[in-house]
């Protein structure tokens, strides 16, 4: 299938996987760029050599294009995208931030720059900058969706734009494939499909809760990490989510995830003072969010871990390789195609 994302990218297959911090690591984005779509790394909590490393991991794994995800307003995203321009990654995706540095960098190589976006307003800023297309996110999806639904936003932001389109928040199959496009899209981020991938670094456990919840089974609060964002209904969730952080529990949740991820607290701490509110900020993400996401996805705990999720955790059944899912969606979306009126 031949969309306006397939030709600016060069993959196979309108089909993305999005940069979901401690899931989208080497083996997997490889394993979806292998499959024919586009593997984005996350480089959400990871140092600048870090990324590197991961990033020339990734190339070791396979030769089709890829991309690398800097959210720049969290600890350390900058120095990410400034490895992953240094490194010419051939995409990369920008959120939370001004990136028309990034937009520079990678078009003197012949790079290509993805912003995500959550509302109009984030949208028409991202066009301003110059990127080559957009990762549109409805609120169905996990993490920070917007507050509208993907059924309206991408048809929204298709009226503001001819930029493609990669639509995400509540696509796991090639019904969903079909809709997208049909609203304006040119092609799907499946987060929450391919977390629970074989390939998926997700721990177990994990994986047959996301199968067996139904599609209602999360809560979308701003208490989590200061941003709207959609996590898994569990006793862990509900506990992050129940009231909005104050700066004594900031502080503390930032020191234990500092002292049990074996990270110095004093730079973060160093960076906030320089930078007010937005270091603020960025510490509730690092305390609050960090150490609670590695504990769901990485050991299967519900108590203490908080597991972002979008509401497609509905359409999730089963728990096969990267490459059965792109062509089950690939297959379905043709089935789907064949049977629509004509006219």
């Amino acid at each position: 299938m031949k969309t306006r994302i397939t030709t600016l990218l060069g993959i196979e297959y309108p089909i993305v996987l999005p940069g979901m911090t401690y899931v989208a690591v080497p083996e997997l984005v490889a394993a979806v760029s292998n499959a024919g779509g586009l593997g984005i790394l996350a480089s959400g909590g990871m140092s600048a050599d870090e990324c590197r490393a991961a990033i020339r991991h990734v190339r070791s794994l396979t030769a089709k294009p890829f991309g690398v995800g800097c959210s720049l307003l969290l600890p350390g995203a900058t120095e990410c995208a400034r490895v992953a321009l240094q490194e010419r990654v051939p995409v990369v995706n920008v959120s939370m931030g001004r990136a028309e540095w990034v937009v520079q960098g990678a078009h003197a190589y012949g790079g290509k720059v993805i912003a995500t976006v959550s509302n109009e307003k984030h949208a028409r800023s991202a066009i301003d900058m110059g990127v080559d297309g957009l990762i549109v996110t409805g609120h169905e999806a996990a993490a920070h969706g917007g507050a509208v639904t993907s059924l309206v936003l991408v048809p929204v932001v298709r009226d503001m734009t001819d930029l493609p389109i990669i639509a995400a928040g509540g696509f796991a199959d090639g019904r969903g494939l079909v809709a997208a496009l049909a609203l304006g899209a040119d092609a799907v981020a499946m987060g929450t499909r391919f977390a629970t991938s074989r390939e998926s670094v997700v721990h177990a456990a994990t994986k047959q809760m996301i199968i067996d919840k139904p599609s209602e089974d999360t809560i979308y609060s701003s208490n989590f990490d200061t941003f709207p964002c959609r996590v898994m209904r569990t006793p862990g969730g509900e506990k992050y989510t129940a009231r909005r952080l104050g700066p004594g529990l900031v502080l503390l949740r930032s020191w234990q995830a500092a002292r049990e991820l074996r990270t110095p607290l004093r730079p973060l701490l160093r960076d906030a003072l320089r930078q007010g509110l937005v270091g603020a900020i960025k510490i509730a993400y690092f305390g609050a969010a960090t150490l609670a996401m590695r504990k769901a996805i990485q050991q299967g705990d519900h108590a203490e871990g908080v597991q972002l999720i979008g509401q497609s955790q509905g359409l999730v059944r089963d728990t096969p390789t990267v490459s059965e899912i792109v062509d089950r969606v690939m297959r379905q979306a043709h089935d789907v195609k064949t049977r629509l009126p004509p006219g």
